[in-house]
């Protein structure tokens, strides 16, 4: 994993395509369990460059260890033009791979992600759903005081809010 790594740290476009033309291994991860291309979304790679990966093999649907899938890392990384290519590939922005419930529209409000966050509502996803220990995205923004993801959703400020999570 170390060479992919390198290529990835450095978004070495020819590098990478050399590296697949003589075997390197799209299905390899590293110690939390993340793909070649879950990497490559942290690094930051260019579309360019994951665009090349998928096109060579690597699965837009694996996730990690912990249940992180690859159109959650292109949230983390604000990855906007990833998140549209893996929705018109069929990718259920209600479905999570997550244990906790924890779903995209929650990762969006997290991290105040006003572009995605439109994207993902706009492709249905549900403000309202809650994770396992019934939190929603809504509560999740109003945590974090992301007031733009929160002027997105159904908000009332007069709402009692959700006060059971930690801080």
């Amino acid at each position: 994993m170390n060479t992919w790594l390198e290529l990835l740290q450095n978004d070495d476009y020819l590098g990478i395509k050399k590296y697949i033309k003589s075997g390197g291994d799209l299905s390899e991860t590293n110690e939390s369990g993340e793909s070649v291309l879950a990497c490559a979304l942290r690094a930051q790679c260019s579309h360019e460059t994951i665009m090349l990966l998928i096109q060579s093999g690597a699965d837009i649907f694996d996730f990690d260890h912990e249940g992180v899938s690859i159109f959650d890392m292109a949230i983390t990384y604000d990855n906007i033009e990833m998140v549209q290519y893996l929705i018109k590939q069929g990718k259920d922005v209600n479905k999570t791979t997550r244990r906790s419930g924890f779903t995209a529209l929650m990762g969006a409000a997290c991290y105040g992600r006003v572009e995605i966050a439109k994207i993902l509502l706009e492709n249905r996803a549900n403000q309202y759903v809650k994770d396992l220990k019934g939190f929603s995205a809504m509560d999740f923004a109003r945590k974090m005081n992301k007031k733009s993801i929160l002027a997105l959703f159904d908000y009332d400020e007069n709402t009692p809010k959700n006060t059971g999570y930690a801080r």
